[in-house]
């Protein structure tokens, strides 16, 4: 399936050898395509759920359908500026539902996507990892 000759990294990033430098216990080649992560799924995940506001306001959402005001008390440091950019973000991306009623004041509800709800176990090992290596041994 592969030539004999290539080192497989990740499906996404084949590195032939040739050109190789030594960069730790490893050979890497030198190649054209080398830094790009176009198809890197780690990246690309990261690029969705990373940063510093939105992996807060997916956790929350896991919790259940909150409206906008209940993010902001619940995640403090956030101003509602950035907030409603990230929400913005978050539902472009799929991962969010903003369901607004038709009411007066306004109301409006976040909730997560189908897509998102997947990622329920990912944050909780995420918390639990965070617990045991990080919060845990503080003193």
């Amino acid at each position: 399936m592969f030539h004999k000759e290539t080192n497989l990294v990740s499906i996404s990033n084949l590195l032939l050898l040739g050109n190789n430098t030594e960069t730790g216990n490893i050979m890497v080649t030198k190649g054209n395509n080398q830094n790009d992560f176009k198809n890197c799924p780690i990246t690309a995940t990261m690029e969705v759920i990373g940063g510093k506001w939105k992996p807060l306001i997916l956790y929350n959402l896991t919790l259940g359908t909150r409206r906008f005001g209940e993010l902001s008390v619940r995640i403090p440091a956030i101003s509602r500026k950035v907030l409603t950019e990230q929400l913005k973000e978050l539902e472009r991306d799929g991962l969010v539902i903003r369901q607004q009623f038709k009411e007066m004041p306004p109301r409006v509800e976040y909730s997560l996507t189908e897509k998102s709800n997947s990622l329920v176990a990912v944050f909780k090992e995420i918390a639990k990892w965070g617990n045991q290596n990080l919060l845990i041994n503080q003193e």
